[in-house]
C-alpha cells in the first residue's frame, strides 16, 4: 500500500523552529514531485512549498518565503521542511503530498488538485 508519513510537528513559541519530515512507504519517493500543504482551522488547505523529483526546483508560498526551506534526500526517500521564525499564523495541520511528475518547474505542480498521494498530517502549533 502506498503511503506518506509526516513527522516533526509540535508546539513551538513564536520565533522558534521546527523541521518536518515526510517518508514514503510502498513506493520510491525519488520518482515523485513532493509538496507540503497546510490547513488551518476553518480555512482551506493551501500550498506551502513544493520540490521537483531531482530537487533542482523549489516553490514557496509568499507567506513562508525566506523562513521555510524544502529539501529532499532521494537516497533515503525523505523530504524535509525546515521552518524558521515561526509565527502564530503558521499554526496548521501540515500535509505531505506526492505525484509522479517529471517537469522541471516546481511551481507548475504545486497544486492540491495535482497531487496523487497524501499523508495524514502533522500538527504544528505556534503559540506562547
Amino acid at each position: 500500500q502506498l503511503q506518506l508519513v509526516e513527522s516533526g510537528g509540535g508546539l513551538v513559541q513564536p520565533g522558534g523552529s521546527l523541521r518536518l519530515s515526510c517518508v514514503s512507504s510502498g513506493f520510491a519517493l525519488e520518482h515523485f514531485a513532493v509538496g507540503w500543504f497546510r490547513q488551518a482551522p476553518g480555512k482551506e488547505r493551501e500550498p506551502v512549498s513544493c520540490i521537483t523529483r531531482n530537487g533542482e526546483s523549489m516553490k514557496y508560498a509568499d507567506s513562508v518565503k525566506g523562513r521555510f526551506t524544502i529539501s529532499r534526500n532521494n537516497a533515503n526517500g525523505m523530504v524535509g521542511l525546515q521552518m524558521n521564525s515561526l509565527k502564530p499564523e503558521d499554526t496548521a495541520e501540515y500535509f505531505c503530498a506526492a505525484v509522479a511528475w517529471y517537469g522541471i518547474d516546481a511551481g507548475a505542480v504545486c497544486n492540491l488538485d495535482l497531487m496523487r498521494y497524501w499523508g495524514k498530517g502533522t500538527l504544528v502549533t505556534v503559540s506562547t
